[in-house]
């Protein structure tokens, strides 16, 4: 699963959320194992139009993280990430959902004296629902994850396509679930301190734990 997601967002990012790409990849998640780890140094499909995306260094595809929140389940509550900075003042990332892919409800609290991210989200491919605090919109689009409906508590949709964004203000309830083709969210924020984040699911586990033995 982590080859194959890797496989994915180096993908998407430099080719956009092309049918042929999302094809190629969900047969080499099927494929054996040897075969699926190839495919991360493989070339999937060109985009039709031959047009360049984001294209990552190396460094960069090497810290790709794949958020599963401890939950086992990556391809329903999860999310892809590339950080390009995070300092003392300020942070950006490229966020990258899978199909349906739904990250789950948290906030991000005060640290200190900084009253916590605020943070900007520019959808740059796909559809993306973020629902934020706020009157509970009459028509939830997303797919809440079966058996977790409990813990997604903000109902305020807010739908995104290309080149539309919003701001995130801090301490604030929010989640989000990519359409039908996967997204790519841009996001731009203040420093970044996942440890921290609070989620109304309290299975979820934001940072890995090591164990001593």
């Amino acid at each position: 699963m982590l080859a194959w997601g890797i496989a994915w967002v180096v993908a998407s990012l430099a080719h956009g959320l092309d049918g042929r790409v999302r094809a190629y990849l969900y047969q080499a998640q099927r494929a054996p194992r040897c075969k699926r780890l190839q495919t991360v140094g493989g070339k999937p499909p060109a985009h039709s139009n031959h047009q360049k995306g984001i294209v990552l260094t190396p460094q960069e595809k090497d810290a790709i993280e794949i958020a599963e929140f401890g939950l086992n389940e990556v391809e329903r509550t999860g999310l892809e990430i590339v950080v390009y900075v995070n300092t003392d003042r300020y942070c950006a990332k490229e966020l990258v959902l899978f199909p349906r892919q739904t990250c789950p409800e948290h906030q991000h609290p005060p640290v200190g004296a900084d009253p916590g991210k605020m943070e900007t989200f520019r959808c740059r491919s796909g559809k993306v629902w973020l629902y934020v605090e706020g009157e509970p919109s009459h028509t939830v689009q997303a797919h809440i994850p079966l058996g977790s409906e409990a813990y997604y508590t903000v109902l305020h949709e807010i739908e995104l396509h290309p080149g539309e964004q919003y701001t995130i203000p801090p301490a604030t309830l929010h989640w989000f679930q990519a359409g039908d083709d996967g997204a790519i969210v841009s996001e731009f924020s203040s420093t970044s301190r996942d440890e921290f984040d609070i989620f109304t699911d309290p299975r979820i586990v934001r940072m890995p734990q090591i164990s001593e033995t």
